[in-house]
């Protein structure tokens, strides 16, 4: 099993940043996949960045510029850093990791998520 704990969530004003940790553990031989997604009330999760194994990234159309994703091996974390928030930015932002297990297996997991607000 392997957990995924986001943390950096909050409250901030339109134009500030905020930066996420995910941070993974358990039984972890690779972590191929690192995502972040994001939900809004009312709306479906959305991918927001990914980096793979061999830390490639992409984003989606509306966080380009603004967001980057990195991720750290040693400490099996991946990292969000978003500036220049907007308000549509609000969403509840989930961590997703594709797992390799040092049985050989290999799973996806979620994070519980962690809220992000931006407003005046």
């Amino acid at each position: 099993q392997v957990q995924l704990v986001e943390s950096g969530g909050g409250l901030v004003q339109p134009g500030g940043s905020l930066r996420l940790s995910c941070a993974a553990s358990g039984n972890i031989f690779r972590i191929n996949l690192l995502d972040w997604y994001r939900q809004a009330p009312g709306k479906e999760r959305e991918l927001v960045a990914s980096i793979d194994t061999g830390s490639s990234t992409k984003y989606a159309d509306s966080v380009k510029g603004r967001f980057t994703i990195s991720r750290d091996r040693a400490k099996n974390t991946a990292y969000l850093q978003m500036n220049s928030l907007k308000p549509d930015d609000t969403a509840v932002y989930y961590c997703n990791a594709e797992v390799r297990h040092w049985t050989g297996t290999t799973r996806v997991y979620w994070g519980q998520g962690t809220q992000v607000t931006v407003s005046s």
